[in-house]
């Protein structure tokens, strides 16, 4: 039912240089991402993947895309968007990044004092894109949102306060805390979409989350 349609996905998760040794990354493997494009491939969609440091071989039938910061996935993705039927923002992108990287490594000694790293917001990838639509339906964006409930509101309560300020078609919401999801071969999501509709996907694998049906995808 995708045959003659262009899927976009990005997968993994970002790394921002501290120095040409250290960085801020995250714990995503790209797992997730990748049963998507596999889901994508199977239904007869063309499919393109930026990666995101993944150590995965790449679905059959797949064109990679291989980034490393969240600058160069944002303009792999924004390059792109335009031609597709479907952009599905699986990867992990990290928030924050030093505001300057140090061209040699940090050394450390007992004498030095501790080194402080000023953080700088990333871009906002999942909002441009849809802004980029400029009142277009096309394509369907699909947003991730790897949650942890707090104080002020549990995992779902942040999903949907999510999916009202990206703007994304759908968003598929999980809980990460515990060390529950990054990494391994299952994993359990809530997918939200228009009209406060929520499907519940309980604990399966990762390939079956990504053949699961909502709002019309």
């Amino acid at each position: 039912d995708l045959r003659g349609r262009s899927v976009l996905i990005s997968a993994g998760g970002t790394r921002e240089a501290i120095d040409p040794v250290r960085f801020i990354g995250n714990r995503s493997s790209g797992k997730q991402g990748y049963a998507l494009a596999t889901a994508a491939i199977a239904r007869g969609a063309d499919v393109i993947i930026v990666a995101a440091n993944v150590n995965l071989p790449p679905p059959a039938g797949s064109t990679v895309v291989e980034v490393e910061s969240t600058e160069e996935l944002r303009t792999a993705l924004v390059g792109r968007c335009a031609s597709a039927d479907i952009v599905i923002m699986a990867a992990a992108v990290a928030d924050f990044r030093p505001r300057a990287t140090a061209l040699h490594k940090i050394k450390k000694s007992d004498e030095s004092a501790d080194p402080v790293i000023e953080l700088e917001r990333t871009p906002d990838i999942l909002a441009e894109l849809v802004l980029g639509r400029d009142g277009q339906s096309r394509p369907i964006i699909v947003g991730f949102a790897a949650e942890t409930g707090d104080e002020t509101a549990s995992v779902r309560e942040h999903g949907w306060a999510k999916l009202a300020r990206k703007g994304c078609d759908l968003l598929v919401v999980n809980d990460v805390s515990d060390g529950k999801v990054f990494g391994r071969d299952e994993n359990e999501v809530v997918i939200l979409g228009p009209g406060q509709e929520a499907v519940e996907i309980p604990r399966t694998s990762k390939s079956h989350i990504a053949g699961a049906r909502a709002g019309g995808c």
